[in-house]
């Protein structure tokens, strides 16, 4: 094995070979199939329109109203309960366009990237989740649960985050303009 700077790496290298993690590919492909299926719905999702995949930005509205949410939870000032709970709810409406531009991007990657795929989509899955009880928690007046809810979201979110920048810089999992291609043959 090579030698690596960071652990994480042979982590990640362990991660990639899991054929355990194929059968979750395999259930994820009809719906990333379906995604993908019109052309022109798939250029919009992966963002063929901005030169590069969709997907990086899109997501940062609902980790961003996420964040904030959990901040305002923390500081526990009067009256921010309302608005951490309205943050999260636009946060879980969000995280639907976030999901479609990801299950765009993963269509183009390998067997490896789509392994990784899966956990990072599963890690969304269950932080979606930790959201939605955090709001209905807020809503039962529950704001210590709440918090904690929030902050296991915001928790599975880093993770999955990781394996997505792991997916995009290390593996070049991503939608890019032919015209940035062409330019890197060039050099």
């Amino acid at each position: 094995m090579t030698p690596t700077e960071s652990p994480l790496s042979r982590w990640m290298l362990r991660l990639e070979s899991a054929t355990a993690l194929d059968a979750g590919v395999a259930i994820v492909r009809p719906v990333v199939q379906a995604v993908t299926s019109n052309e022109r719905i798939a250029g919009v999702l992966q963002g063929r329109w901005l030169g590069h995949a969709a997907h990086p930005l899109v997501v940062m509205a609902p980790i961003g109203m996420w964040m904030s949410a959990g901040l305002l939870q923390m500081a526990a000032v009067p009256g921010s309960e309302r608005s951490a709970r309205t943050l999260t709810a636009a946060g879980i409406f969000c995280a639907l366009p976030a999901a479609g531009t990801g299950l765009a991007e993963i269509v183009n990657a390998d067997e490896r990237g789509k392994r990784v795929g899966v956990v990072h989509a599963s890690l969304n899955v269950a932080a979606l989740g930790a959201e939605v009880l955090a709001w209905a928690s807020s809503r039962s007046g529950r704001r210590s649960r709440s918090t904690l809810w929030s902050l296991t979201g915001l928790g599975l979110v880093g993770v999955s985050g990781y394996l997505g920048g792991h997916l995009s810089v290390a593996r070049k999992v991503g939608t890019r303009d032919p015209a940035f291609a062409a330019e890197d043959a060039a050099t």
